[in-house]
């Protein structure tokens, strides 16, 4: 999916949403660990109720790894569910992966060889050549871990350099000698507020995912305000905040509801835009 359509699929739906298909066997309603595969029963139902309301998904692959084999099926099943029934969904690969150029060559075989998805998510520390074999594969997306979310990302990303550069506004500058916006996203925590001005001086054209608003505590209006341009340029991600909001057996419905919920704030948005 190129970059233009992955805008008319913004402004058709009126959404930016992303659901973060985080799913864990010990958090899913209990009557779906009678299914045979109760990860992608519980995923196929958070699908099937959410897909019109939302323009991605992004499972996180440590969910899947944790089960071993049966995970990585359950991944599979998954992202063949969405591209055949959903197929202009944007699927990220929340992976986090980047190493050595011959190992990041192999880990871009499996995301966009075999399982034909969209996009990953990739770290950058180990620098260029661990980020360049994602970026051989037409219409396909490396998606960088700028500044991201949890406590954490103050021990690094905030640091600055004898120039008051800010190590994530230098992997920010010294990507985009890699890519262009026709192929690279950044991933901006929710909650890093007014910081989203400094990120677009920088990047104003990129897409940014942004993970964090709802259970982690990220402002959608705030995300908007600071971060949105004249292409939107967002994708907000939501995972517990939706998938987890019920543990009966209406919860389809349930995280429809708080899709629709999301969805809606998008749209009004939206308005400033188109």
């Amino acid at each position: 999916m190129n970059k233009q359509q992955l805008f008319e699929n913004i402004k058709r739906k009126k959404s930016f949403l992303c659901v973060g298909l985080d799913t864990d066997v010990k958090k899913i309603p209990e009557h779906l660990l009678k299914e045979e595969d109760p990860i992608f029963a519980f995923n196929k139902a958070i699908i099937d109720a959410t897909a019109d309301l939302c323009i991605a998904y992004k499972p996180n692959l440590a969910f899947y790894e944790s089960m071993g084999v049966k995970g990585w099926i359950a991944f599979e099943k998954t992202v063949n569910y969405i591209k055949q029934n959903y197929p202009d969904q944007f699927i990220i690969a929340d992976a986090k992966r980047g190493d050595i150029g011959n190992t990041s060559a192999m880990y871009a075989r499996t995301f966009f060889e075999e399982l034909d998805i969209d996009s990953v998510t990739v770290a950058p520390y180990m620098g260029e050549d661990s980020v360049t074999p994602f970026l051989t594969y037409e219409n396909k997306w490396v998606i960088l871990l700028a500044l991201t979310s949890n406590k954490g990302s103050h021990d690094f990303q905030l640091t600055e350099d004898k120039n008051g550069e800010r190590l994530f506004e230098k992997v920010l500058r010294k990507s985009q000698e890699w890519a262009s916006d026709e192929q690279m996203m950044y991933v901006v925590g929710a909650t890093q507020g007014r910081a989203f001005e400094d990120i677009r001086k920088i990047v104003p054209n990129h897409f940014l995912l942004v993970p964090g608003v709802g259970a982690q505590g990220g402002s959608l209006e705030e995300v908007c305000k600071y971060g949105m341009n004249n292409t939107c340029g967002l994708i907000v991600n939501s995972s517990r905040g939706i998938i987890y909001v019920d543990k009966t057996e209406d919860f389809a419905a349930a995280s429809r509801k708080a899709a629709q919920e999301v969805q809606a704030q998008m749209a009004e948005q939206l308005k400033a835009i188109f």
